[in-house]
């Protein structure tokens, strides 16, 4: 369901986007990677306009070590196709969408 991301297209990819964007870090194995998937999934349904997605931890290593991943799931915001901040929340759709909300009210942090 989610685009994957790669680290030749992240960058440019992400910049093409004008609403909240949300990239997360996964890998086939992961049991919490699957959860957020499912969860992830409910948040791009309610939120049409927010684009969410996906690079894979195990195939992406450069980017997995540009954006200093060490533990699975990781979830970042954009915005503006600019980078916004890691998102640190409860996997659920409510929990998701608040950190999101909270993350957008404050001023950006430096990329990764």
């Amino acid at each position: 369901m989610f685009e994957q991301l790669t680290q030749f297209d992240l960058h440019h990819r992400v910049a093409e986007q004008a609403a909240a964007t949300l990239v997360f870090f996964t890998a086939p194995a992961c049991g919490s990677c699957r959860h957020l998937k499912t969860v992830l999934k409910t948040v791009a349904e309610r939120h049409r306009d927010w684009r969410i997605f996906e690079v894979d931890a195990q195939h992406e290593s450069g980017l997995t070590r540009e954006f200093e991943v060490y533990h699975l799931p990781a979830m970042f915001l954009f915005s503006q196709g600019d980078f916004h901040a890691e998102l640190h929340c409860e996997a659920n759709p409510g929990a998701v969408e608040r950190a999101v909300a909270e993350a957008l009210a404050q001023p950006r942090m430096e990329a990764p």
